[in-house]
C-alpha cells in the first residue's frame, strides 16, 4: 500500500528563529513548524510570538514538553502536574494553542523509574491526553530519541498518541529502527502518524555525505544531490510520513522540498536494514 505523500516539517532546534525563514517556508509550501519548550534556552515560544506572531496562524505548530529549567541546566520530568502546566504555558507564550504537543524523550526519566516505569509512562500520557481534552492543544504525541525502552511499556492503560516522532535516516542504528517499528506496532499507528527527525544525524554538511552516495537508494537518484537523496531515503528508515528538519538557510530548505520528488527503491532499503541487523548481531557476539 502506498503511504501518504512525504511532508517537510521545519524544525527549530538550534535555529535562529528568523522571520525570513518562516516566510520562505510558506512560499515553499512548508506549513508545519516544530519547536520545544526548551529550545533557544527555553525562549523559543516567546521568540516566535514576538518575531512572527502574525505568521503563526498560517502554520500548524507542534511543540514538546518534558524538559524544565533546573539549577544545573535543563532537567527532565514526567510529573503530570508539571507537564500540564508546561502545555498551558506553551499556549500562553505562543499566543495560541499548539496544534500538537509531544511528550519529549520520556525514556530520559523512565530509565531511572524502576520498578514503576509503566505507571509513570501511563500517567504522563494521560496528562497530555487530558490537556487535549481541555482544549490546551489540538492533539498530543510522543517524541523519542531512543525508543528502545518504550514498546514493552505500552499497555491498555497508556493512551494512544496521535503522532510518534523518532530518529530517521541512514545513520540510525538497527536497534533504534527496530524499536521504532515495535512502538509503531504497539500503538497501531499508520505511516502518516509517524514523524522522523534528525535525518542527517546532526549535520547535512558532515563528511560522511561526501564518502557515501545515498542516491543508490533511489530509483531516479541521478536528478538529486547526495544530501537530497539522504533526506528522501530517511522517509523509509523507518517508514514515516513527515520529517522535522532544521535549517537557517532558505536555499537548503528549498533543496529538501525538491527532494520529495525522488522515488525510493524499497528493496534496496530493506536490504540495507538486513545488513544493519547482521552487523549488529556480529558486534554483539
Amino acid at each position: 500500500m502506498r503511504g501518504p505523500d512525504p511532508r517537510v516539517v521545519l524544525g527549530l532546534h538550534r535555529s535562529r528563529h528568523e522571520r525570513r525563514l518562516l516566510t520562505v517556508a510558506l512560499d515553499l509550501g512548508v506549513t508545519a513548524l516544530d519547536t520545544s519548550t526548551n529550545y533557544a534556552g527555553f525562549r523559543s515560544h516567546r521568540i516566535l510570538a514576538r518575531t512572527a506572531g502574525d505568521l503563526l496562524p498560517k502554520f500548524t505548530v507542534s511543540t514538546k514538553v518534558g524538559y524544565f529549567p533546573g539549577p544545573d541546566g535543563a532537567e527532565h520530568s514526567l510529573d503530570p502536574v508539571r507537564l500540564n502546566s508546561a502545555v498551558e504555558e506553551a499556549a500562553e507564550d505562543l499566543g495560541r494553542e499548539p496544534d500538537l504537543v509531544f511528550l519529549h524523550n520520556p525514556e530520559h526519566s523512565l530509565r531511572e523509574a524502576v520498578p514503576h516505569k509503566k505507571d509513570l509512562l501511563a500517567a504522563a500520557c494521560t496528562a497530555l491526553d487530558g490537556a487535549t481534552e481541555k482544549g490546551l492543544c489540538a492533539a498530543w504525541g510522543v517524541a523519542s530519541w531512543d525508543p528502545s525502552p518504550l514498546p514493552s511499556l505500552v499497555n491498555p492503560a497508556v493512551p494512544r498518541p496521535s503522532v510518534l516522532m523518532v530518529r530517521a535516516g541512514l545513520l540510525v542504528g538497527a536497534g533504534t529502527l527496530d524499536a521504532a517499528d515495535a512502538l509503531v506496532d504497539a500503538w497501531g499507528l499508520g505511516c502518516g502518524e509517524v514523524w522522523g527527525m534528525s535525518p542527517f544525524g546532526g549535520s547535512a554538511s558532515a563528511s560522511v555525505w561526501d564518502r557515501v552516495d545515498p542516491r543508490l537508494f533511489l530509483q531516479d537518484g541521478g536528478r538529486l544531490s547526495r544530501v537530497q537523496a539522504a533526506f528522501r531515503t530517511a522517509y523509509h528508515l523507518p517508514r514515516v510520513g513527515s520529517i522535522a528538519v532544521g535549517t537557517d538557510e532558505p536555499t537548503h530548505l528549498g533543496q529538501l522540498v525538491g527532494a520529495l520528488a525522488g522515488r525510493v527503491e524499497e528493496r534496496t532499503v530493506q536490504e540495507y536494514r538486513r545488513l544493519l541487523r547482521d552487523r549488529s548481531r556480529d558486534q554483539s557476539t
